[in-house]
């Protein structure tokens, strides 16, 4: 059995779609996973032990390309692929498959994909709530699950795998302490300061780490190096403190998020890879609700103070932080860390479960 997973663009579904990998490769352990992605994927699907080949996807978000998806079509049809499963619901996404002939073509109707897919499945979306039981679900006939609480359980998390050497090699080559327990922290957001636990805070909550004995690393891409920065500018303790947002690649990054003593992060992707490194994660939600795309792990926590779903548009973050954000203390984060890795800790004879 070979399958070609057409998969997601964003760093959360990308990780929450191994899901649907490991329960393919449990349900038939000879299957042969592909997936096409965006070429900034490559170093998560490496670390995807079910995934057997990845595939760039040089086309770019949003674009239709109707020619060059109808020559990859073509170019994929010698592969010999039984079956392709389209994550993303737009049209274009179910074009490749179409156009590379595969005969069995799984996914969610999405945006009127009649014919593009020939074995669709209407969604109800309060009958799977998570995004990850909608993944999850596809590795199943239809006519087997018509809602999330007929899928088996526990269902089979997203699990990164990265050696201690890995972790080790990547944390010697940034020249971070090997002797201190290192905290990571996630301080940005795709949509800027309305969905961040502010910079005050994170400073605060780094120096009370760092008078404890810890090490401070943060993490994020170029457009986090200024909320780094601010952080690092309101902090005590400078010198136990390193801003890595914009200097790592992605591997990097996860062999570091995997070598942390635990992560404290906004609701981001970096959250979603933290988690699936089953490093201790605190996970801080303000306007966005964890309702439908939690972390993944059974050593996650997560502290939002509100309930219930606040659209954020790029626009509105400019206005600054959210108030539910601003009324999470430095105090309370340390608690609930402190908490989680004492629970860890006397776990770890017998192994925290991150199934």
């Amino acid at each position: 059995m070979k399958v070609l997973v057409i998969g997601p663009s964003w760093v959360g579904d990308m990780m929450m779609s191994q899901s649907l990998y490991r329960t393919l490769k449990q349900r038939q352990p000879d299957i042969e996973i592909d997936v096409m992605a965006p070429v900034w994927c490559r170093p998560l699907l490496n670390k995807m032990p079910e995934v057997s080949h990845a595939i760039d996807m040089p086309i770019g978000h949003g674009q239709l390309a109707l020619g060059q998806r109808y020559a990859i079509g073509q170019q994929l049809r010698t592969q010999g692929y039984d079956q392709a499963i389209i994550l993303p619901n737009s049209l274009k996404s179910a074009l490749i498959p179409f156009f590379a002939h595969i005969p069995k073509r799984t996914g969610w109707l999405g945006e009127m994909r009649y014919g593009l897919l020939n074995d669709w499945r209407k969604l109800d979306k309060k009958g799977f709530p998570l995004m990850v039981e909608r993944y999850v679900a596809l590795a199943y006939e239809s006519v087997a699950i018509s809602q999330a609480s007929q899928l088996p359980r526990p269902l089979l998390w997203p699990k990164l795998q990265v050696s201690e050497w890995e972790s080790s090699q990547t944390v010697a080559q940034f020249n971070l302490p090997a002797n201190l327990p290192i905290i990571g922290f996630c301080p940005g957001a795709e949509f800027g300061p309305a969905k961040r636990w502010p910079d005050y805070h994170y400073a605060a909550l780094a120096d009370k780490l760092i008078e404890q004995g810890a090490y401070i690393v943060l993490f994020g891409s170029v457009k986090d190096q200024a909320v780094g920065a601010a952080i690092m500018a309101k902090m005590q303790h400078q010198t136990q403190c390193t801003n890595l947002a914009g200097s790592t690649t992605l591997e990097q990054a996860v062999n570091l998020l995997a070598a942390c003593q635990a992560v404290v992060s906004n609701d981001s992707g970096l959250m979603h890879i933290a988690a699936a490194l089953s490093t201790p994660l605190v996970a801080l939600y303000g306007p966005s609700s964890p309702d439908f795309t939690p972390p993944l792990s059974d050593r996650a926590e997560i502290i939002r103070l509100i309930t219930g779903y606040y659209k954020i548009r790029k626009g509105d973050s400019e206005a600054g932080y959210h108030q539910s954000l601003i009324d999470i203390t430095p105090n309370q984060v340390l608690a609930v860390l402190t908490s989680l890795l004492e629970r860890c800790k006397s776990e770890s004879n017998k192994g925290c479960h991150d199934e």
